[in-house]
């Protein structure tokens, strides 16, 4: 089964690096050296199987309480991946870059939703219970997508990962793509909401204000970003990766904790900033909304694409 893990520990390795130089001060004289080696470029392997593309639906499954506002904000997310009336830097934008990957142009749809209020498998979610939840949604071409709610625990969330996205088969019947996202704004924002929380380890930068006033769905658009790029070129385990097959580096996940130019460990880079609320993002949409994306891996140069 294919797993996008969105995780900072990547980001926690690089800062244990940084850690190392402060307490060894020979080590923090020698810069030269450090800028002599050259870090192997990321490339992400085509393994030959099948990718989504062309007009691609995501069904939701609302699992727990969302407010109007909450839906809102993540429902015009996904308006905003095919809408070119904003200008650019805009969330479509950064979404065409999904067309350089094998089957070219994908437009996303929002399909059908369902709304759990009631908490029907209960506050505490194995990965047997989000495909149960995923399968009522299902479909071809189709994207079956749980979002859980902030007082809702999943197995994993918080310890190795903020969102998943796999494969599976229910009733004998065809396989289908399945993601689910998490809410951490209670449980973990400094791991599944940065840079808009404090991360739990490593330097303390001030923490960016969340563009939409909501550092937990704020944060669920971010590892959203990376769930639908990583579904869509690596549903079914056969499609673009790095590493092993169960725990790969895709479209998005290859690129960790890159929001803008200039970023490195700790710091998300150069992004925008609205005047009037402060907010920082680095792509608009529909409704005049912002958003702040993670980067994503362009094919065609190798390399982690910002819009910003």
């Amino acid at each position: 089964m294919a797993s996008t893990f969105l995780s900072n520990f990547t980001i926690l390795a690089s800062f244990l690096i940084i850690i190392s130089t402060l307490i060894n001060p020979s080590s923090a004289t020698i810069p030269r050296r450090l800028a002599v080696v050259q870090t192997p470029p990321t490339v992400l392997t085509y393994h030959k199987g099948s990718v989504l593309y062309g007009n691609i639906t995501v069904n939701l499954l609302w699992y727990g309480k969302f407010s109007p506002a909450q839906k809102s904000i993540i429902l015009d997310f996904l308006k905003s991946l095919n809408n070119h009336l904003p200008p650019p830097p805009s969330a479509a934008s950064w979404w065409q870059t999904t067309r350089r990957y094998k089957g070219g142009k994908r437009s996303i749809h929002v399909g059908k939703q369902i709304v759990d209020e009631k908490y029907s498998l209960g506050k505490s979610l194995k990965e047997s219970n989000l495909i149960s939840l995923a399968s009522k949604a299902k479909g071809f071409n189709v994207i079956s997508l749980v979002l859980t709610a902030a007082d809702v625990g999943v197995a994993g969330f918080c310890m190795n990962r903020c969102g998943t996205h796999g494969t599976t088969r229910v009733n004998k019947g065809h396989n289908f793509a399945y993601g689910w996202v998490g809410n951490s704004a209670t449980q973990c924002p400094g791991q599944c909401a940065w840079p808009f929380a404090q991360p739990m380890f490593g330097p303390k930068m001030p923490s960016l204000v969340a563009p939409n006033g909501d550092v937990g769905v704020d944060g669920m658009i971010i590892n959203l970003a990376a769930v639908l790029a990583g579904t869509v070129t690596n549903p079914f385990d056969g499609g673009y990766f790095q590493g092993p097959a169960t725990a790969p580096l895709e479209a998005v996940t290859a690129c960790t904790g890159i929001f803008g130019s200039g970023a490195f460990p700790g710091y998300p880079g150069t992004v925008l900033t609205d005047k009037k609320t402060k907010a920082s993002y680095n792509a608009q949409g529909v409704n005049k909304r912002k958003y702040l994306l993670p980067a994503m891996w362009d094919p065609k140069t190798s390399t982690c694409k910002t819009l910003v």
